[in-house]
């Protein structure tokens, strides 16, 4: 089951109507009884679900009782502080964005804004069911349909959001960017794109959709500029760790490319039975395949396209990601991203060869290299080269 779940990651790959693994934490998250009226201060955050598309749920969530603080890095304390956070649904078609009705616009407001939102949500019902686990999107309380949803508050909107999201004349893709590079968060952009504020033709894309596409529009515009750097001289690695997240990240000499490796353990959020390796591989030009690694492909990649931008430098990257027991409940990708941007904030440690920077990521693993040296093309290209140079320079040597 582990090989099956550790490639769905609750997408409903194996054909199930609900995931066996995302129920037992539903059931252990403990959800709060909620009345049908709650008011308080959106994060700010929105959801648009992507069952039944292109009719689909979306509104803004809401927190029960005061407002929310994002909790210290604790696996159980942040899904404790996420199971308060109430989604408020509508149902809605996805063309709707184009000329939303008051309580889609009032969502729409929330999204645009960079502080929370006092809003109140009446429901038809008190909102009910189950708790929402994700592998891309961070955990979520359960969901009511809305009846009445007001603003309270005054929502603070970026100039450059409010620029953005007048212009209709801009590519999405081209609003995320501007965006990003205006130093909007990640997060931001993409709850504006997921509501359908950004692009040419506005429709609503499902949250989970439209964090993986704002990582991957900003990361493929980041490659196009690294392409143009120099190559890096010398070998470095990068090594850092969060929630039971541990990357070690070897940059290498060379032009640009990205490999990932993923190395999930026995007890791990989608791998409890047994160890489970995989890998996915890009070059210098663009995928036009999804990952099979899913959203945590790109979430890596970003801060790695970002760190070598600051380097000013282009390099062969490979990344290795450990997942432990202590990650036993997926919290969405910004954990991937985190992860990634820690380990490359951290002092690297330089190599005159790829064999010692390997010699020393392994030493702060638990996986040895032979379990995963074969999954990865960096490694073998590497040595192939290595072992080429080396045989010419024996031949001059003659």
């Amino acid at each position: 089951m582990s090989v099956r779940c550790i490639t769905c990651k609750g997408r409903g790959l194996c054909g199930r109507p609900v995931c066996p693994l995302l129920i037992k934490l539903e059931e252990l998250a403990g959800l709060p009884r909620i009345g049908n009226r709650l008011a308080g201060e959106s994060p700010p955050e929105i959801f648009v679900g992507r069952h039944g598309y292109p009719l689909v749920r979306a509104g803004p969530l809401l927190p029960i009782g005061s407002s929310p603080e994002q909790p210290a890095l604790d696996i159980v304390k942040i899904i404790s502080h996420r199971t308060r956070m109430i989604r408020s649904e509508l149902e809605i078609h996805v063309h709707d964005a184009k000329d939303p009705g008051r309580l889609l616009e009032s969502a729409q407001q929330i999204a645009m804004s960079s502080r929370p939102v006092e809003t109140e949500v009446s429901f038809v019902k008190p909102p009910e069911g189950r708790m929402l686990f994700d592998g891309v999107l961070s955990p979520m309380g359960p969901g009511g349909r809305i009846e009445d949803m007001d603003i309270t508050g005054n929502p603070f909107v970026p100039r450059k959001v409010d620029q953005i999201v007048g212009d209709t004349d801009v590519k999405a893709a081209s609003a995320v960017y501007e965006l990003y590079s205006s130093s909007i968060c990640i997060d931001h952009i993409s709850r504006l794109l997921s509501i359908g504020l950004l692009g040419r033709d506005r429709r609503l894309v499902p949250t989970r959709w439209a964090i993986t596409a704002s990582d991957d529009i900003i990361g493929n515009a980041l490659r196009s500029r690294v392409l143009d750097m120099p190559e890096l001289g010398g070998y470095e690695l990068y090594s850092g760790g969060i929630l039971g997240n541990h990357f070690q990240i070897i940059l290498m000499p060379g032009a640009y490319s990205f490999e990932l490796i993923e190395i999930w353990h026995p007890g791990s959020a989608w791998s409890p039975e047994r160890l489970w390796i995989g890998s996915d591989r890009e070059g210098t030009t663009e995928r036009r395949s999804y990952s099979p690694l899913a959203g945590g492909y790109y979430a890596a990649r970003l801060p790695v396209l970002e760190h070598l931008l600051r380097m000013k430098r282009q390099a062969g990257v490979l990344a290795l990601r450990e997942i432990t027991e202590e990650y036993w409940a997926p919290l969405g990708v910004w954990v991937v991203r985190d992860t990634a941007r820690a380990a490359l904030a951290s002092r690297p440690l330089r190599f005159e060869t790829l064999e010692e920077a390997i010699r020393s990521a392994e030493s702060r693993m638990r996986t040895k290299s032979s379990a995963w040296k074969h999954h990865s093309k960096s490694f073998s290209r590497q040595t192939t080269l290595s072992s080429f140079f080396a045989a010419q320079s024996a031949e001059d040597l003659r």
